[in-house]
């Protein structure tokens, strides 16, 4: 494509000189100097768009690739000012200015339409300005200019890309900090809204309901809504007074969850917002709310979707954008995870609890002259059931067994094999040996059965009669004795392997019970500390103020001394709740202590005092609040057994 008209002669050098003539055609001054010709086919081949302004800013010539690029002929811009031509290309007329005023060229960046349709929208040029004097000495600018719109877009498609990046990133910090459903399900709404959306709303399916849906109906329960305060005065009818929501098969949510894929609509009209809300109703909140686009996101995991996100943009925010939706797609995939991690977390707690009830049944009841009472409380929210367990068996002439062991490792394996002991020494004990010999026979059939876990256990025989306690070790801590007064002592017994060793060699010591005198058993949770020696722990015990005239409670919430105060410190917090009926080990009122490091301690049960003597068992330990998403009545109480140390057992004698 050629111009209509010849470049100036001060463009073209080498036409100087020759005689002067009227050509009609840039074509006719082809035929002058080679190196004038060759100029000429450089400013009329380029690819880049080429301009001449004189000092008003008037187009003087416009080379074929502006021609072309603007879509208005070359005689349309001759003579006529810069910015009239295409209204809509932004020109900097004051670096022009510049230029012709000193001289220096300049950069420049040119946005805007022209008349050719582009797919790249506002297209964006550099172009470089330069000052030249023409053949009669006056001034013009020439401009040389390239086509940046795909660098741009590039460049802008990449900062998106970086953008979503770091906003991925900060949801993987802010979504499924716990491992609870509904702050994992309120968290993803808070950061969607007002990050990305002004109303976000979250719904989980509900595999446990009351009530049964209609057929074909999925069953979601609607778990966190967040949006500013004025909107969500307006929303706050939207969800109704129930808690779940059913939705049919042929409804958006419903299919984005079956499809696994997102739903978008922009400015939608009120038939499509029925399909999404499935009530006229919820179409005019949303409305008077001023919504008027939704994005639906289905929160996917690996074989379904256990929920689905609908997000909403109001009043003067634009409508979602397809960045917007592979935005939030990322985002609901990583909320999906941490969900379903929470749901199966729930679970499996549910069932380690019934597991432990069902393992560590009801200690037998002692005889009338001994009191009982004794605390049970998981280490930590890591491991609720372990090989911990406490038992106490009423022997013939009055006497009474106190048993405390602890099954190496943790976890639903330890439990059972604590079961498989437990049964055990219950048999073993029935044939009336010396707690000595009980520990032997029990350790060689251990062998014989093959369980493949050790146990520690500490057996004492409390014999109120004859004023005397007899104690045996197997690899367990010693009872420490409570004199009157609050004064204690550890009783140190000779040391014997852990059952299930094939070392079986156990002593006896009997020692005598004065009247008001604890004993208290207990496994290592409530004295070891990491970094310190486990006799210093100990010795630490000996030396706090022990009450032991009051209920044998009080004994078991006095806290630990200086040596073990950091663990006791962190767990202050102490909440009452009441008992669990079943199978489980806890009758009384069990305490709830609360800490970050995990500590062994024991569930609790209590006998009402009826004699001179008196049994205590105690632990230290935490133990997580119970599952939220549940309603109170199923709610399982705080009191239950876990991995990690029992608590002891205290006697005494008054």
């Amino acid at each position: 494509m050629a111009a209509e008209r010849p470049p100036p002669s001060w463009l073209l050098p080498g036409i100087q000189g020759r005689p002067r003539q009227a050509p009609s055609t840039v074509g006719d001054l082809l035929d002058g100097e080679c190196d004038c010709g060759l100029l000429r086919r450089i400013v009329e081949e380029t690819l880049a768009p080429v301009m001449m302004l004189d000092e008003r800013l008037h187009y003087l010539y416009v080379n074929p690739a502006w021609v072309q690029v603007s879509g208005v002929p070359a005689a349309a811009f001759l003579g006529r000012p810069l910015g009239e031509v295409l209204p809509d290309v932004s020109w900097p007329d004051d670096v022009l200015v510049k230029v012709l005023e000193d001289g220096q060229p300049r950069e420049v960046t040119v946005t805007g339409t022209t008349r050719v349709p582009s797919h790249l929208g506002r297209r964006l040029w550099r172009g470089v300005f330069h000052r030249v004097r023409t053949s009669d000495r006056s001034l013009a600018v020439c401009g040389i200019g390239v086509e940046v719109s795909n660098l741009r877009r590039y460049l802008d498609d990449l900062e998106n890309a970086h953008q979503r990046l770091a906003l991925l990133d900060i949801a993987a910090t802010r979504i499924g900090t716990t491992l609870d459903i509904e702050s994992t399900c309120e968290e993803l709404a808070d950061f969607l809204a007002p990050s990305m959306a002004d109303v976000a709303a979250v719904g989980i399916v509900e595999d446990e309901f009351r009530g049964t849906p209609a057929p074909g109906m999925l069953r979601l329960r609607k778990t966190a809504l967040s949006a500013p305060p004025e909107l969500r005065w307006q929303l706050r009818h939207l969800g109704g007074p129930d808690e779940y929501l059913d939705v049919p098969r042929t409804s958006v949510p419903r299919r984005c969850m079956d499809t696994g894929r997102p739903w978008l609509g922009n400015l939608a009209t009120d038939e499509l917002f029925e399909k999404v809300t499935l009530d006229p109703e919820r179409v005019r909140i949303f409305r008077a709310a001023g919504v008027h686009s939704l994005l639906i996101v289905p929160l996917p995991t690996t074989g379904r979707s256990v929920g689905v996100v609908i997000l909403g943009r109001a009043g003067a925010s634009a409508p979602f954008d397809e960045d917007d939706v592979v935005t939030a797609q990322g985002v609901a995939g990583r909320a999906a995870v941490a969900i379903d991690s929470a749901r199966r977390y729930t679970h499996e707690h549910t069932m380690a609890l019934e597991l432990q009830r069902a393992l560590l049944s009801e200690p037998g009841s002692p005889h009338a002259g001994l009191e009982v009472a004794t605390r049970y409380l998981p280490a930590g929210r890591s491991a609720l059931v372990g090989g911990d367990w406490f038992d106490s068996i009423a022997l013939s002439g009055g006497r009474t067994l106190l048993v405390m062991g602890d099954v190496m490792g943790h976890g639903f394996q330890a439990a059972v094999t604590m079961s498989q002991y437990r049964s055990l020494l219950r048999t073993v004990a029935a044939s009336d040996l010396p707690v000595d010999e009980i520990l032997g026979e029990v350790d060689r059939r251990v062998t014989h059965i093959g369980l493949d876990r050790v146990a520690t256990c500490l057996l004492v025989l409390m014999d109120p009669q004859a004023g005397v306690c007899t104690a045996a070790t197997a690899g367990h801590l010693p009872p420490v004795a409570v004199h009157p007064g609050g004064a204690s002592e550890v009783l140190w017994l000779p040391a014997g392997p852990p059952l299930g060793a094939e070392l079986g060699h156990y002593e006896a010591v009997t020692v005598p019970t004065e009247p008001g005198t604890v004993l208290l058993l207990f496994t290592d949770g409530l004295v070891e500390q990491r970094g310190t020696d486990i006799d210093t722990q100990l010795h630490a015990l000996t030396d706090l103020r022990l009450p032991t005239e009051g209920p044998l409670e009080d004994m078991l919430d006095t806290p630990p001394g200086p040596a073990v105060a950091r663990r006791v410190r962190r767990r202050r917090r102490v909440a009452r709740r009441p008992s669990v009926a079943g199978p489980g080990p806890a009758v009384g009122s069990p305490r709830t202590d609360h800490q970050t490091e995990g500590a062994d301690a024991c569930p609790t049960w209590t006998s009402t005092p009826v004699s001179p003597l008196t049994t205590t068992c105690s632990g230290r330990g935490s133990v997580p609040p119970p599952p939220r998403g549940r309603p109170p009545s199923e709610r399982t109480s705080s009191m239950f057994p876990a991995a990690g140390s029992c608590g002891g057992t205290t006697a005494s004698s008054r």
